[in-house]
């Protein structure tokens, strides 16, 4: 048995690391994560939003089963027991640091201990109207929300230093099997800094390679998101400040991930717990004129997911998809105890190097489209399931930003993926419900 540590950042796009192939962005406490153990090369988040992401993530279940489908907080359902509740069942410490923002509040989450709870406050996010399209109020303000604050990281920093505490004070005495969870808000949008990281990257306030003129930046879904963020109001000026200011972000919490491992390998911890580094989803960082998430597409719903430990190998990289559950599902596996039936996910340990039937799916039910997408991942290709618009079909090994729609042109494949969809849910029954 090991024990586990999940550090789970927010709103980190995997393509803006060095260990999935950015070309200057400095993350050296990832690459050696990665180094001492396993990079999860296409990694998923079960919705490309906060609470519905993190909400599954802690339940084991789908979103469309939970109906968390939005940031909206209010008349959910709370009686889904978490991972927390269901190892401390089994004689597992579990540990909860950080942010929480799923279905029902912190402290009665079932965890051993839950410190620096960050919960949504009621009634959260009710942007989300179909019929007319609910745009954000002030939303274009966001572009101005980059650069240098003193106090950008403290509330990271707080949660960390409490996460350290643990590690060194109550780890070391723990005579069963622990488990800790911990949260990080960055790079979540606002892009501040303190001024060590923006000095950082003065070349990274680029512009986004593929803009609004590319065929899936039309698609009516993006044009959607776009109305509802205001983004058509962004200019190159903000455009550039915030990419600066999201870089800076990464690279700190990069920093934060490697006090961790020092703080493990100085209370002598390193060679029993495994360590795994995701995020909750991703961002679309301007690409297709889309910013934040919401977005089936690789940016907003891929995430990094890197595992080092007793039970991953050294500098391995699996191309199956995976995604949070499997994460979930791989504490329970170190601990040697029993996820509930019906749970979803399969542990990463388990998980083989390239396996092209395996299927990964997402879904979308919040704020700024007209209805809800579903999204099937397998082997190379990827199916995203409108509710209301044209469905698109990419192949991801030839097209890996999703430039070519070829859902005309491979109607088998189409039906093969759309068939994979109809196993686990019927998308017209769950976006009625939604």
């Amino acid at each position: 048995m090991a024990n586990s540590i999940i550090l789970m950042s927010d709103e980190h796009n995997p393509f803006y690391s060095s260990v999935y192939g950015h070309s200057f962005v400095r993350t050296p406490n990832m690459e050696r994560l990665a180094a001492e153990g396993t990079v999860y090369v296409n990694a998923y988040c079960p919705s490309p939003l906060c609470m519905p992401s993190r909400s599954a993530f802690v339940s084991g279940r789908r979103v469309h089963e939970l109906q968390t489908y939005s940031n909206c907080n209010v008349g959910l359902r709370s009686d889904f027991p978490t991972y927390g509740k269901v190892l401390k069942d089994q004689g597992v410490h579990t540990v909860h640091i950080g942010k929480t923002h799923v279905y029902e509040a912190g402290e009665r989450l079932g965890f051993s201990e839950i410190h620096c709870n960050k919960d949504h406050k009621k009634p959260g996010d009710t942007n989300f109207r179909r019929r007319p399209l609910a745009i954000r109020k002030n939303a274009a303000q966001r572009a101005n929300e980059y650069g240098v604050k003193d106090n950008a990281f403290d509330g990271d920093l707080k949660v960390m230093d409490a996460a350290l505490r643990w590690i060194k004070e109550t780890a070391p005495n723990l005579r069963q099997p622990w488990c800790l969870a911990v949260h990080l808000t960055k790079p979540h949008f606002p892009h501040w800094n303190t001024q060590e990281y923006w000095d950082l990257y003065p070349q990274g306030g680029d512009l986004p390679r593929y803009g609004k003129e590319e065929e899936s930046a039309k698609h009516p879904y993006a044009r959607d998101l776009r109305t509802h963020f205001q983004t058509e109001s962004f200019t190159e000026e903000q455009v550039r400040g915030l990419r600066r200011g999201y870089l800076g972000c990464v690279t700190f919490i990069d920093s934060q991930l490697g006090r961790l491992l020092d703080a493990l390998e100085e209370c002598g911890l390193r060679d029993s717990t495994n360590v795994i580094y995701t995020s909750d989803h991703g961002e679309m960082l301007g690409k297709f004129g889309m910013w934040w998430k919401c977005s089936l597409y690789e940016d907003s719903v891929r995430i990094p997911c890197i595992a080092a430990g007793p039970d991953f190998s050294a500098g391995k990289r699996v191309e199956t998809p995976v995604d949070l559950h499997d994460v979930q599902a791989s504490l329970f596996y170190a601990a040697g105890a029993a996820r509930p039936d019906g749970w979803v996910g399969q542990p990463l340990q388990t998980i083989g190097e390239r396996d092209p039937e395996r299927v990964v799916f997402s879904e979308y039910h919040g704020h700024g489209t007209r209805s809800g997408a579903f999204m099937i991942r397998k082997g190379d290709w990827k199916l995203i399931h409108y509710a209301e618009a044209p469905h698109q079909l990419f192949h991801l090994r030839e097209d890996p930003d999703e430039l070519r729609n070829v859902f005309s042109l491979y109607p088998e494949k189409a039906a093969e993926l759309e068939a994979e969809l109809k196993r686990i849910c019927s998308p017209e029954l769950e976006n009625e419900k939604a």
